[in-house]
């Protein structure tokens, strides 16, 4: 029995697997070592995640996951792992799960547009190319992070259409104290950015968050997926944010002339059917 891991700075997805089947599944909390220690992530994984996944026999935990992108950051969520499941963990980028969950071993362009953002070039077999995303303060266009950000600027600025603004304070209970204060001084602002980025699908009929929506994918496109050869191989996206505004990034895509031809939530299905062709060509 394997366990197959994804996670981003808001959710992590666990899959327990047998003989290609999917046993038990869980979500907890996003897991990212740029932003928590060791001890933390141990304490996040124990206290969040179902009891039944710490008593089956497991060959092989493979874990993706958001912040992971260097040996120092993997080796901390390895060992936090490691003291949790007694087995042997594989630690890789959330990028090669969303590479792997939709090309398995085909060549394209894997996007995730979620709280944060990411893109590479991968050739079936491993990443060779990666624009750097850069984190939501200096980078990560096109992500639910960029989007609440841009949002809530306007909304402390007073140039947010009244309505929404409105409604915005009254579905989270807050005040513009609050948005300071839920940004510059509470653990976590990028995913509370990103609730924020998935509440604004509800009024895309409003041309402001609508343009706020398209622009905020052009600059994805121009600052990232603009270096690949996107015009010659097939792009794909996972993500939150990638999924629930599904129509507008087609129609930015189509604009710089991409063809996108899949778009997914999660990685998951996809790696657990890439895990189980590796399986049968070991």
């Amino acid at each position: 029995m394997r366990l197959i891991v994804e996670s981003s700075s808001a959710k992590t997805e666990w899959a327990l697997v047998e003989d290609q089947q999917l046993i038990q599944h869980a979500f907890t909390e996003g897991l990212n070592p740029y932003f928590q220690t060791r001890r933390e992530i141990s304490r996040s994984v124990r206290l969040g995640l179902p009891e039944v996944f710490f008593k089956k026999k497991l060959e092989q935990v493979h874990y993706y996951g958001a912040g992971c992108n260097s040996q120092e950051k993997r080796n901390i969520l390895g060992a936090s792992l490691v003291a949790q499941f007694k087995t042997p963990i594989q630690v890789e980028s959330d990028l090669l799960a969303a590479a792997r969950g939709l090309f398995k071993t085909e060549a394209g362009i894997a996007c995730i547009l979620g709280t944060g953002s990411n893109s590479c070039f991968y050739n079936g077999k491993i990443i060779v190319r990666n624009v750097r995303p850069g984190g939501y303060i200096l980078g990560d266009e096109g992500s639910g992070a960029v989007l609440g950000k841009l949002f809530l600027s306007d909304v402390l600025k007073n140039l947010s259409p009244a309505g929404v603004t409105s409604d915005f304070f009254d579905k989270f209970r807050t005040t513009p104290n609050d948005v300071m204060d839920m940004v510059y001084n509470r653990p976590f602002p990028n995913r509370y950015l990103g609730s924020v980025a998935l509440f604004l699908s509800d009024y895309m009929q409003v041309d402001y968050v609508n343009q706020l929506v398209t622009d905020n994918f052009k600059r994805f496109f121009v600052r990232n997926v603009r270096q690949y050869d996107y015009q010659n191989y097939p792009i794909r996206f996972i993500g939150s944010l990638a999924s629930r505004y599904v129509d507008t990034l087609t129609e930015v895509a189509r604009e710089f002339g991409a063809h996108l031809d899949m778009v997914e939530e999660s990685p998951m299905m996809g790696l657990i059917e890439f895990h189980s062709l590796a399986l049968d060509d070991a």
